[in-house]
């Protein structure tokens, strides 16, 4: 148990308490604890949501090739964690997620309009193709648009580095861990 415990801990970021009582409510499985302290991370997350997040670091990451890189300003809300090692690992692994994704947008409700409708019509064109009635064109339609702004928006990607979880649910489990409220501020990619 103390070994599960300890691995659990590693995974998520959570107390030894915390776990110990995600595994009891679980009846000792570990994937079902560990959704146990995701949904207790992302509950934190949502009290914390309307703090103010005015302190933080930019970051950048430059791949190896010398071709592409990124800066990342993410926000805190104290001082004291923006100095905090995992605040600014957890930076950087967003800034290297960018430069290997590109998404465009943070969130999907920051995708344009104007792109989303250009992209509309594309896809009016592909399914009339295909001989789609009406009705169904309407459906898919709003399926696609759904993945095309999730797939364009970085909180809403699956992170490079562990595509089981998105990079929302990686700064939400940070918040967890950290206990303030962090925040994406501003993305920036350059490539030759």
């Amino acid at each position: 148990m103390l070994e599960l415990i300890k691995k659990i801990r590693q995974q998520t970021g959570a107390g030894m308490v915390a776990v110990k009582n995600a595994l009891d409510e679980a009846g000792g499985n570990e994937e079902k604890a560990i959704e146990i302290l995701r949904k207790l991370g992302q509950s934190k997350a949502l009290k914390k949501a309307d703090r103010e997040a005015k302190e933080g670091v930019v970051v950048s990451y430059i791949h190896s090739n010398n071709k592409v890189g990124t800066l990342v300003k993410l926000l805190c809300e104290t001082d004291f964690v923006a100095r905090n090692d995992e605040f600014v690992q957890l930076a950087k692994d967003i800034a290297m997620h960018i430069t290997a994704m590109n998404p465009a947008f943070v969130k999907p409700e920051d995708v344009s309009e104007v792109l989303v409708e250009k992209e509309k019509e594309i896809w009016k064109v592909q399914l009339a193709q295909e001989g789609k009635t009406a009705e169904m064109m309407e459906k898919i339609m709003l399926g696609k648009e759904k993945k095309f702004r999730e797939d364009s928006a970085l909180l809403t990607q699956a992170f490079v580095k562990e595509p089981s979880q998105t990079v929302g649910e990686l700064i939400t489990a940070s918040i967890g861990k950290m206990g303030e409220n962090i925040q994406v501020g501003e993305i920036s990619r350059l490539e030759l």
